[in-house]
């Protein structure tokens, strides 16, 4: 007996694109290849699927390592930018304010580097790294504390 593939095995080929190569130029249409989706159709159902739009997808996971970046290296804000797959280091500033609520360089100054670094999984790390200020879906189910 052939089992049908997962209906959203198609989206999560395309958040794995994203996964492994934030710090390249992605689009929709790009990503929408990936999927074999046309990009409309494609933008929305991953909107659907992941309460979040692709690109709001991308500069989520562009922000989380920009995050472990400033904590863990010596690199300079500019830098940092652009190893993350981003153009601009105003926008940059600006987005990472809006999402961590500091600037990357009080950010940083914030969260200086730990001497004896404990070996944590990624998943773990993405998953506690995560901003709690998002407006996901999931989160907007949860009970208030």
């Amino acid at each position: 007996m052939v089992t049908a593939a997962h209906p959203n095995r198609h989206l999560l080929r395309a958040k794995d694109a994203i996964d492994a190569g934030y710090a390249r130029p992605l689009d929709v249409p790009a990503l929408a290849r990936v999927a074999h989706l046309s990009p409309a159709h494609f933008s929305r159902e991953f909107r659907r699927a992941f309460g979040e739009t692709p690109h709001q997808y991308l500069l989520t996971r562009r922000l989380e390592r920009a995050a472990a970046l400033l904590r863990n290296t010596d690199h300079s804000v500019a830098e940092i930018c652009f190893e993350v797959g981003l153009a601009s280091v105003g926008s940059f500033t600006t987005s990472f304010r809006r999402v961590y609520g500091a600037t990357p360089t009080a950010y940083r100054a914030e969260h200086p580097p730990q001497v004896e670094a404990l070996r944590i999984p990624t998943c773990v790390l993405q998953a506690y790294a995560r901003p709690q200020s998002s407006s996901f879906r999931e989160d907007a189910e949860k009970a208030p504390d």
